[in-house]
């Protein structure tokens, strides 16, 4: 298949694929007489695998080291279970800095009392940054 329909089947754009290529994440297609690139099911399969792990939030690096790893399916999967558990970390520690960040703006929301600016307390609040849990 063509890069368009390897890409309308993925979901993604045909940038998208020659980026991943590019990477090295996706191994660059055999060319057709014509030479277009010519996509098989390995290809979607793979591209697949990539589009998962980013919408998971895992970075290129992460995912070029996992797809190495899937393509050596002898092996013990504690690598993998590493690289994703560093990932639940970093996404527990990112959700744990959203819950204060949301906990401040509610702070500040329920200390509005409305009336003017200059009595504002949210904007008294981010003029004062001692008045911040930290942020």
């Amino acid at each position: 298949m063509k890069i368009g329909e390897l890409a309308r089947q993925a979901g993604a754009k045909p940038e998208t694929v020659r980026f991943y290529e590019q990477e090295g994440l996706l191994p660059a297609p055999p060319r057709t007489a014509g030479n277009y690139r010519d996509y098989g099911p390995a290809h979607l399969a793979r591209l697949a695998f990539i589009r998962h792990a980013r919408a998971l939030g895992f970075e290129l690096g992460d995912v070029r080291t996992l797809l190495s790893l899937a393509d050596r399916p002898d092996r013990d999967c504690a690598d993998v279970d590493a690289i994703a558990s560093a990932h639940l970390a970093s996404v527990e520690l990112k959700i744990a800095r959203l819950q204060s960040l949301k906990s401040e703006l509610e702070r500040m929301v329920r200390q509005c009392q409305g009336g003017h600016v200059a009595e504002c307390k949210i904007i008294d609040t981010l003029n004062d940054h001692k008045d911040c849990d930290g942020h």
